[in-house]
């Protein structure tokens, strides 16, 4: 478990949660929780990606059969339900790792954070939206998670160079360690 307390010169302060910046806490432990630390830069990419998905439905809606995959064979149809199932679950447990750990000033490294940087944006993105596509029978679940995806890639360069900030040589080693850095 990884704190941000280390990284600080001597003082009655320390840095603390991560997101919009970096929230201090005195020595007498009063603070404000910093809503930002829990969105990082979600609010940036939801936005980016909204007018798509708002756009995308209204079409699938009025033209579903433009949309069609065809109605997905039975093989396709277990594995979008598998795909689906993990990734809900690898986005439920990047969720709850963030909530518990995030307001203590806590760099999470494990979990989903072992295997990619941001797991709830590539889970949702590149597992849960395409799964529900093709189950919806409707390729745009595809084209919604690659809008996602292209939003976090945007988007999170600013997230990542806070926490460097504030995590400091932590972030470095975490990013090294990283199981796929890439995604």
């Amino acid at each position: 478990r990884e704190r941000a307390e280390g990284l600080c010169c001597a003082g009655s302060s320390r840095p603390r949660v991560i997101g919009g910046g970096v929230e201090v806490i005195e020595k007498s432990g009063a603070h404000r929780f910093d809503l930002q630390a829990l969105v990082g830069s979600g609010d940036k990419i939801i936005l980016f990606f909204l007018p798509f998905a708002a756009v995308g439905g209204a079409l699938n809606i009025a033209f579903p059969s433009s949309f069609s995959v065809g109605g997905p064979p039975d093989l396709v149809r277990v594995a979008a339900w598998a795909v689906l199932i993990a990734g809900v679950a690898l986005w439920l447990w990047s969720a709850a790792l963030i909530l518990v750990k995030v307001p203590h000033g806590e760099l999470i490294t494990t979990g989903p954070f072992a295997l990619v940087k941001h797991p709830i944006y590539t889970s949702v993105a590149l597992l849960v939206l395409p799964s529900l596509g093709l189950l919806l029978d409707s390729w745009l679940g595809i084209v919604l998670g690659l809008v996602l995806y292209a939003g976090r890639r945007l988007f999170a360069g600013e997230e990542e160079a806070e926490l460097a900030r504030t995590f400091g040589p932590y972030w470095k080693r975490y990013e090294h360690h990283v199981k796929i850095r890439w995604l």
